[in-house]
């Protein structure tokens, strides 16, 4: 990690120089998307996602977690998919710092954010919420706020990954109350279906609002048409569908 990253200020620097930030007309100030990728890395079946975004009035900044700290789509694979490298809880950091470095943006409403999340950017967002007084040890962000996270109305999660050793079903959202939306593969055979549901209905019995969309016949990445798993079926139909269950979630997250 660069030096200096151990702070909002310092990962949020080094983040910035990897995000893509994508505007509805205007001066704003807009609701922001942050969406983090999963552990292939930044791919380009995102930016539909964020162009129904900006359709509806939106900001998306599409985060980029490996550019800025040096990492290959193929060191995500190797490292990151494996569980080796940058877990759900330490990624975490990143959401801070971005929340962090949104409020210096005049364009940006700092404080209506829906973070969306791909299978480790899920799992990623999930960690977040599940910190509490640890983000930041867990995070290694040594001025990691929890209250930051106080700013994000919504999470929207795409298959995210919530086994061990992601947090959320043993220690639940340490009383953060987003609205959450959840869209699961029936057929998923990289992160199933028992870990998500395990946790989504934790934060259910918590008193969370948690609205679950599943395409039973759909695997993991089924929205990536770039998607070089052999566990992975991209259906264009599912992934139009899964959109606009994206502008739901920011319409009703900003309502």
């Amino acid at each position: 990690m660069t030096p200096g990253a151990d702070t909002l200020a310092g990962r949020a620097t080094l983040l910035a120089s990897g995000v893509r930030v994508l505007k509805p007309a205007g001066t704003g100030p807009f609701p922001v998307a942050l969406q983090m990728h999963g552990c292939a890395g930044s791919q380009p079946f995102q930016n539909s996602y964020a162009a129904a975004a900006v359709k509806a009035g939106v900001a998306v900044v599409i985060v980029d977690s490996f550019k800025p700290r040096g990492m290959s789509r193929l060191d995500g694979s190797l490292f990151v998919c494996t569980g080796a490298t940058l877990r759900g809880a330490q990624r975490a950091g990143d959401l801070h710092a971005m929340l962090h470095w949104l409020k210096a943006q005049p364009w940006a409403d700092a404080d209506r954010v829906l973070a969306a999340g791909w299978s480790h950017g899920g799992w990623t967002i999930m960690d977040a919420f599940s910190q509490g007084p640890g983000a930041a040890r867990m995070t290694g962000l040594r001025d990691a706020d929890p209250a930051l996270l106080g700013a994000v109305k919504g999470a929207f999660l795409v298959y995210p990954y919530a086994s061990f050793p992601s947090l959320t079903s043993a220690r639940g959202w340490q009383g953060h109350r987003p609205r959450v939306f959840a869209v699961l593969g029936g057929k998923d055979q990289v992160v199933g279906t028992a870990g998500p549901l395990k946790a989504l209905n934790r934060l259910k019995a918590d008193g969370l609002s948690v609205d679950v969309l599943t395409f039973p016949d759909a695997t993991h990445a089924f929205d990536d048409d770039d998607a070089n798993d052999p566990r992975t079926r991209y259906r264009a139909d599912l992934r139009a569908t899964a959109e606009q269950y994206y502008v739901k979630a920011l319409t009703t997250a900003f309502a």
